[in-house]
């Protein structure tokens, strides 16, 4: 039998951060939902059972807690790439996808999102 690649996904990661060019929004930091869909192959950690062989999505999500609640950006476009280059930094990552949520950024709409794509 051969492994299709293992999708690791991280759903609706929860921050605050510095989001926005209006005024109040450099003033006051935002809530902003990350997900972020990761896919790798996991033959070699599957066989094995050796944490090297793995994907460490721990590490992967720690980076994005730090990057987004030290930052400071004015687009989602900023913010999602920055995302996105920390999800492919190992180069086992063949493709991933992160969106980026920010819930209130419309009156009459639960949020807005965008999302940014990436293959290796």
């Amino acid at each position: 039998m051969q492994l299709n690649d293992a999708v690791i996904q991280i759903k609706n990661l929860r921050l605050r951060t510095f989001i926005g060019f209006n005024p109040e929004e450099l003033q006051k930091q935002q809530d902003v939902i990350v997900n972020a869909e990761i896919h790798y192959p996991a033959a070699a950690a599957a066989d094995s059972d050796d944490v090297d062989k793995a994907l460490n999505y721990k590490v992967i999500s720690k980076e994005m807690i730090k990057h987004t609640e030290q930052g400071a950006f004015k687009l989602l476009e900023r913010l999602t790439s920055d995302l996105l280059t920390i999800a492919m930094q190992d180069p086992k990552v063949k493709y991933a996808q992160v969106r980026v949520d920010k819930p209130h950024a419309l009156r009459f709409a639960d949020s807005v999102s965008l999302t940014l794509s990436a293959t290796r």
